[in-house]
């Protein structure tokens, strides 16, 4: 498959003749006529949902950190270091590897706002390591020291890998569910680490920073899930018995890769996250995304093990703020799942 042209004269491609990828635009963005709408509705989401790290107190989490265990420290760092590296990793794959080949106008629309987004995070997780590390280059050079964080890092670009050196639609189409098990699966649980911390009062700041990295995550969840299902429906031939059994094969390892990886981070001192709730939870999401785009749960007894890590984790409108008991609007892009 060829990357599309940024500009194709040629083309006739009308509105109802667009296609997620596959198509033949012409790359003008004729916004006043949509064929996937709830892209547009994203969009729109999107932009209202726009935040900056400065908006983030993290004062009081200098002092939270020296207070923390050691254990609680090293787990910090190294959950800390893994959202640095897939952020760092989906920026420049949403613009590389993904957006080149999508052919709908409101789809590159919203890939690269994703890009954007995903490019604030990491701004974001520099601002937590300033805030909580001495040597900030301990953090990021982790990767490097730690083989079980290298393993995993090295296991989770080998997709995007692979769809850069053989751009099929097959390709195209794993990595569609690639990005769907990094957004809702290794963001969330990594996510959790921090949820639990600010449970028992520690590490607020940082909590609250995740709170808005999350919730640009929703966004990014729905966009893939969307993607999944769309081109279920227009490209049926593509979901053969071959390319499912690969996908249930790469949930599989995701599952297994992320269950090792947080009971190693976790060690089993962090109180609130045993061995058996990182196992239950981490299968409990990739039932939650398997089902969200029509396929069957691999793990039909995970039922959610913490529930109270869906409410730490949502923006309600005029919601007291239960990390600093102040009432804070957070109306601005609010997002109803029935709309997708």
């Amino acid at each position: 498959m060829d990357r599309k042209k940024i500009y194709n004269p040629n083309s006739t491609e009308d509105v109802n003749q667009r296609k997620i990828f596959g198509g033949n635009p012409t790359g003008i963005f004729e916004l006043n006529k949509i064929k996937y709408q709830w892209a547009y509705n994203l969009w729109d989401i999107m932009l209202n949902n726009t935040w900056f790290p400065k908006e983030v107190d993290m004062t009081a989490d200098v002092r939270d950190y020296r207070l923390l265990t050691d254990a609680e420290k090293l787990s910090y760092d190294k959950a800390l270091s893994q959202l640095i590296f897939m952020d760092s990793l989906q920026t420049n794959n949403l613009i590389d590897n993904i957006n080149p080949y999508m052919t709908a106008p409101e789809i590159n629309l919203i890939l690269v706002r994703q890009a954007f987004e995903e490019a604030l995070h990491s701004q974001s997780y520099a601002v937590m390591v300033d805030s909580i590390s001495q040597n900030s280059d301990e953090i990021y050079d982790m990767w490097r020291q730690d083989k079980k964080l290298k393993n995993k890092n090295d296991h989770i670009a080998a997709v995007y890998e692979e769809l850069a050196k053989s751009p099929t639609d097959e390709q195209i189409v794993k990595a569609m569910f690639a990005n769907q098990i990094l957004e809702g699966i290794y963001f969330y649980s990594g996510f959790t680490f921090f949820y639990t911390l600010a449970r028992s009062g520690k590490m607020l700041g940082s909590a609250q920073m995740i709170r808005f990295i999350q919730r640009d995550e929703v966004t990014h969840l729905l966009i893939f899930q969307n993607m999944i299902n769309v081109t279920k429906k227009e490209r049926p031939e593509l979901f053969s018995d071959k390319l499912l059994d690969e996908v249930y094969d790469m949930f599989k390892k995701a599952v297994d890769l992320e269950i090792s990886w947080g009971q190693y981070i976790t060690g089993g001192q962090i109180l609130g996250l045993t061995d058996e709730i990182i196992d239950t939870y981490i299968k409990y999401l990739a039932n939650q995304r398997l089902e969200a785009v029509g396929l069957k749960k691999l793990y039909p007894d995970a039922t959610h093990p913490i529930k109270w890590v869906d409410s730490f984790s949502k923006f309600n409108d005029q919601k007291t703020n239960f990390f600093e008991g102040n009432v804070t609007n957070y109306s601005k892009g609010s997002l109803n799942f029935d709309d997708f």
